[in-house]
């Protein structure tokens, strides 16, 4: 007797899945690696030729994906002779990375969907920002517009851009001073705005730009209220515009 199909033909299962680049692809190994345990706390990582050589890739992959590791704080870099790339104790950064993986795994599965995510990350940035405002440093308001700076040298089509705009509200969350808020930011972060799919026009990526300046000079300024207001327009422009290029079942894929 046949089965599968009312026609008699076994459905053909969905075979193709999402083909990580080669950094993501190093960044998850590395990840993995930390926190299932296999490299310890305090443990130096093999040098960057010596990883390049074990992957298989670019000597400037391999930076890029330590580099987004130290920005989830799970390496921390040390200069000179004696440095090297080491193993961050998991602490209230690498919960941002546990929490984003939960989640994502909950989109896949369709039981979240792209609004209620996105929601609850404006609901929970806009107080970080205002939060930020008060708590700031002068090395935090440095690190903001260095960070800007950068943005502004980038095209949208630049694969860096991602990685710059999560470090920006990453950044926001951690100068709260609310350890579990950052965590939480940094996870929603990463599932709700998928920039590295979405075709940005120039106008969006100047757009962007220009909010983010306007939410720096606020928190740079310490006017709570203006950094709520500034960072509460971004937001929603940001999510009314991806609303508008990708449907449920496309922002999934993109995850």
């Amino acid at each position: 007797m046949a089965t599968g199909t009312d026609d008699g033909f076994r459905a053909v299962p969905v075979l193709g899945q999402r083909v990580l680049r080669p950094r993501q692809q190093v960044e998850d190994a590395l990840r993995k690696a930390v926190l299932g345990g296999l490299l310890q706390t305090g443990e130096r990582l093999p040098a960057e030729a010596e990883l390049a050589r074990q992957f298989s890739v670019s000597r400037p992959t391999i930076r890029e994906a330590l580099s987004a590791l130290e920005t989830q704080g799970l390496i921390r870099k040390v200069p000179g002779a004696g440095g090297g790339s080491f193993v961050q104790a998991v602490n209230h950064e690498s919960l941002g990375v546990t929490l984003r993986e939960s989640m994502h795994n909950l989109v896949r599965l369709g039981s979240l969907t792209f609004d209620e995510v996105a929601m609850v990350r404006q609901f929970l940035e806009v107080p970080s920002a205002a939060l930020a405002a008060v708590s700031r440093t002068d090395e935090d308001v440095a690190e903001l517009r260095k960070i800007v700076a950068e943005q502004k040298t980038r095209s949208v089509d630049d694969p860096a851009v991602p990685e710059l705009d999560a470090q920006f509200h990453s950044a926001i969350a951690r100068m709260s001073g609310n350890r579990v808020l950052a965590s939480l930011v940094y996870a929603l972060h990463r599932e709700s705005e998928p920039v590295s799919y979405l075709d940005l026009s120039p106008e969006v990526g100047r757009k962007t730009v220009s909010q983010h300046q306007k939410i720096v000079k606020a928190i740079a300024d310490g006017d709570s209220a203006a950094a709520e207001a500034a960072i509460t327009e971004h937001l929603t422009y940001l999510r009314t515009h991806i609303k508008a290029l990708v449907s449920q079942d496309n922002w999934e894929r993109a995850g």
